[in-house]
């Protein structure tokens, strides 16, 4: 089962500013996702961002709300992204049928919105470098979970090639700088 360019959307759960500091190796979680977004935008994959009561945990931290097109934060109360109506009419409009995850905390918000999507028919591909929890253990526990229902845990390099298809294109030249040191 390949990520298929023209069948994906990303889905970016709820790294806000108030809980960023609190997950575990963060700054990395927040690093794999702007690199993530930086390769979606390059390749016209629609991306979506979630808020878990902004009011409370602040907005999206700076470096994503910077990569998200006008209109595409949606906030949210439930821990599932995916019991607010207006996120599921949002990733239905596209009419594609695999989600690309990435966000925290993977043991909660990340994991029942994953559920979720898998239950509405989706396919899920969450990138492991991209998720985080306050604790390691609790991430882990959360992708075997998400995995033994059906989830694929992903790098983000196996998404960027399998989004590229070939290489020799200025696109993949692009993208794959630094990737070999």
């Amino acid at each position: 089962m390949l990520v298929n360019p023209a069948q994906s959307q990303v889905l970016l759960i709820d790294i806000q500013q108030k809980l960023a500091p609190a997950i575990f190796d963060g700054k990395a979680v927040e690093q794999a996702a702007a690199w993530v977004l930086q390769v979606a935008l390059q390749l016209d994959i629609p991306l979506w961002a979630t808020e878990q009561y902004p009011q409370g945990l602040g907005p999206t931290v700076p470096a994503l709300a910077e990569l998200i097109p006008p209109g595409r934060v949606l906030q949210k109360m439930h821990f599932s992204a995916l019991r607010e109506p207006l996120i599921v009419s949002n990733l239905a409009c596209t009419e594609r049928k695999q989600v690309i995850v990435l966000g925290t905390e993977t043991h909660v918000c990340v994991l029942q919105s994953v559920l979720d999507l898998l239950q509405l028919g989706y396919q899920v591909f969450v990138v492991v470098e991209a998720v985080g929890s306050r604790s390691e253990q609790n991430k882990q526990l959360a992708l075997s979970r998400m995995q033994q229902c059906g989830a694929y845990i992903i790098s983000k390099e196996m998404l960027a090639f399998e989004w590229l298809e070939r290489c020799g294109t200025d696109t993949f030249r692009q993208i794959s700088k630094g990737w070999i040191r």
